[in-house]
């Protein structure tokens, strides 16, 4: 028992608030991260994260997909494999169990990979991120823990998860996802937005013949620490931007 509590005081998972647990793409259900100590690891669709806590700066490469620079290891390393999922269809993300003073948006971005796959690509930092959904502030109460936020329904319904839908005008191939849940914790002008994000990979078929090549942004590099939607308090203040670029319609 003793060695068990050792264990787990050294897994960052015991710190934090949150992740994908699972999700359902092109039909299949996919349980990424219920197999943490599997040895050999089974291959992924979703990059490794450094557990449920959160990126606090947004100048780390962390901000990408969820890695650990603290703690010298490379979480955002590329997974093994790819969810097949047709363009224009929907995926649901279903988060661990969410609190409720966690409020704030969430935001899903897709980059495209080389025609070989997402297996051994790293973005290097480069702008080639575009988001594909975004879902803020719906309304507000005197009492915040009743405002309505993007990710409320993962307290309120929490087996209902996240979705996000694939551009149908994409061009077939290889993506890598990024979706996040930003937790404003700010106080007027003190920054205290936590990221929660994480990264899987797609193999997308379909019609499409876009290649979205303007309006792309890199992570880190998207967000600036006194951007409206990351300086702001969940509090007081109203109205909410949502950070980062528009949304890339077909």
């Amino acid at each position: 028992m003793k060695q068990l509590s050792a264990l787990l005081a050294l897994v960052p998972l015991v710190a934090g608030h949150g992740f994908v647990q699972n999700a359902t793409i092109g039909g299949k259900e996919y349980d990424p991260y219920q197999d943490p100590y599997m040895n050999p690891k089974p291959g992924r669709i979703s990059r490794e994260i450094q557990g449920n806590g959160p990126v606090q700066d947004v100048t780390l490469p962390d901000l990408e997909c969820g890695g650990w620079t603290a703690g010298g290891i490379s979480g955002s390393k590329p997974a093994a494999l790819h969810a097949p999922a047709q363009a224009g269809s929907k995926v649901n993300l279903r988060w661990t169990l969410w609190p409720e003073s966690h409020q704030g948006p969430v935001i899903t971005y897709m980059a495209r990979c080389p025609d070989s796959g997402c297996q051994n690509y790293q973005t290097n930092g480069a702008p080639v991120w575009f988001k594909v959904a975004e879902d803020g502030l719906h309304s507000t109460d005197p009492d915040w823990l009743k405002n309505v936020w993007g990710d409320t329904v993962l307290m309120t319904a929490p087996n209902k998860g996240i979705d996000y839908t694939i551009p149908e005008c994409l061009a077939p191939g290889y993506y890598l996802v990024r979706h996040e849940i930003i937790a404003l914790h700010g106080a007027w002008n003190v920054s205290g937005a936590q990221f929660y994000p994480g990264c899987h990979q797609l193999q997308v078929s379909g019609s499409g013949t876009t290649v979205v090549k303007e309006g792309l942004v890199s992570f880190p590099g998207a967000y600036k620490a006194d951007d409206p939607g990351i300086l702001y308090s969940q509090y007081n203040q109203l109205p909410y931007t949502i950070p980062g670029p528009k949304v890339f319609k077909c």
